[in-house]
């Protein structure tokens, strides 16, 4: 069965086959969304992040080696696995589907048992490739679950959530270059102050590409949220051009903490440890 509802796209013109997909996959535990347009496909990955999208080539707008192409062209969406989906069966073909960068190849018709494994397969593979953010190089995915569970197992520790707020309007008014800049830039200071503080033993890492996750010894961390918190605001303004920086009328950048502590998080799930810190922030 699937792991924690792992989410796919099906992207397929032909009803019988989609709602066919939908019924088996959706038993199999997955999540599942559909499109039968590929501009349409390619807006729902941006917008829903699926772990895997399964791919007709044959569209009724573009195929999908252009919606592969566009998808494979876009940072945002460039690591989602892709497995094609087609009634073409010529080497020439598989050759150009894999050269767009699809993780696999499946011909029509199928066996549905071959496609429920390549599909595991390649999610798992995605998991495992996620170790690090490609913009700060810090630890995320995995590596990241893994750390909670073991400290867990530890006395006297917390979590400490930093979060960089209203991202999306810094995004849409200044690019995505500018954005992914702040993003380097504060993990850069909250690492800076991580280990000013004398952490050098303890993780930091990513559980969203704009919340820093950072595991300390319990009695340092109201010390460390105060110090992370000034640092962050006496900076963020130098983020906006001159111009812009004492506009008040700009849904401006801020940060967030949030903190647990041992006795708060010892017998939580991994997934409930990450809700309430992104629930709980100061």
């Amino acid at each position: 069965m699937a792991n924690e509802k792992s989410k796919i796209l099906i992207i397929e013109d032909d009803i019988d086959i989609a709602d066919m997909l939908v019924a088996y996959f959706q038993i199999q535990g997955y999540e599942i969304l559909t499109s039968n347009w590929g501009v349409d496909g390619i807006k729902s990955v941006v917008s829903n992040k699926p772990d895997l999208v399964i791919l007709d080539i044959r569209l009724p707008d573009i195929d999908g080696y252009e919606v592969a192409r566009r998808l494979r062209a876009d940072r945002k969406t460039s690591t989602v696995p892709i497995i094609f989906l087609t009634e073409k069966r010529d080497r020439a073909d598989r050759l150009q589907g894999l050269e767009i960068g699809a993780d696999d190849y499946v011909t029509k018709p199928f066996d549905i048992q071959e496609l429920r494994l390549r599909v595991r397969n390649a999610i798992q593979r995605a998991n495992q490739e996620t170790i690090t953010n490609p913009v700060t190089g810090l630890p995320e995915g995995g590596i990241v679950d893994e750390n909670i569970r073991e400290y867990q197992k530890k006395e006297k520790w917390a979590f400490l959530v930093v979060s960089l707020r209203n991202m999306d309007a810094f995004r849409e008014s200044y690019g995505f270059v500018a954005a992914d800049d702040v993003v380097r830039a504060v993990s850069l200071m909250v690492n800076n102050t991580f280990r000013e503080s004398g952490h050098r033993d303890n993780f930091l890492g990513h559980i969203s590409p704009t919340d820093l996750l950072l595991i300390v010894e319990q009695e340092t961390a109201n010390n460390l949220v105060d110090r992370i918190h000034v640092r962050l605001a006496q900076a963020l303004d130098f983020f906006y051009p001159i111009k812009d920086r004492e506009n008040n009328d700009i849904k401006r950048l801020t940060v967030q903490i949030s903190v647990m502590t041992s006795e708060q998080g010892r017998t939580l799930s991994v997934g409930e440890i990450k809700s309430e810190l992104l629930q709980n922030k100061t």
